[in-house]
């Protein structure tokens, strides 16, 4: 009978804590205001963003174009937004780390959404002289991997490299055809070479 009596009881405190639990308030809905606040934040957390990809980010989900104009202007008045510091991080972070060249970064700006002012801005960090070091380096790293290759072929290899990175092609022949002067793959005059290309 007390056993009885104990399990009705444990019964009854959990019909209570259900009923507890039941009558607990839902949270209200977010207005569309405080989901594209919350979606901006969350986005920043992981990583600086300009303005076009956090507006992208909000129109996929659904939210109003006014109130996303709204919300990321506010956002920039705070200082959560700063395209200028974007481009200025960027160029100095994929320079230094990928040896891009000017024109590289100005097209991954452009693509980001960077307005062309401030892409060209962040770019004047970056003068003739450091692009072309960092050229000159890009090829001293690679220029034992073509040992052994025809001249013709290692310098199309290299300047390719370049090329790719977004170098000038005349900047880019000049730096390989010095690295190789430098490394004494000077076997055949560059005058009486019909395949070195002249410069």
């Amino acid at each position: 009978m007390r056993e009885r009596e104990r399990g009705g009881g444990t019964g009854g405190r959990e019909n209570r804590r259900e009923g507890r639990r039941e009558a607990r308030p839902e949270l209200p809905p977010q207005s569309p205001e405080e989901q594209a606040r919350a979606i901006c934040l969350r986005l920043l957390t992981g990583m600086p963003r300009t303005r076009r990809q956090l507006a992208d980010a909000l129109d996929k989900r659904g939210i109003p174009e006014d109130v996303s104009q709204e919300v990321l202007s506010r956002f920039e008045e705070v200082g959560l937004i700063d395209d200028a510091a974007f481009a200025g991080a960027w160029v100095e972070s994929r320079h230094r780390g990928r040896g891009l060249a000017r024109r590289a970064l100005a097209q991954e700006l452009r693509t980001k959404g960077v307005h062309a002012t401030l892409v060209q801005e962040a770019l004047e960090q970056l003068d003739s002289d450091q692009e072309e070091q960092t050229a000159r380096e890009l090829v001293e790293r690679k220029l034992r991997a073509t040992r052994g290759l025809e001249r013709d072929k290692r310098i199309r290899r290299l300047a390719g490299m370049l090329a790719r990175k977004g170098y000038p092609e005349g900047m880019a022949l000049r730096v390989v055809r010095r690295a190789m002067e430098q490394e004494g793959d000077d076997g055949t005059d560059a005058g009486d070479d019909p395949g070195y290309p002249r410069f």
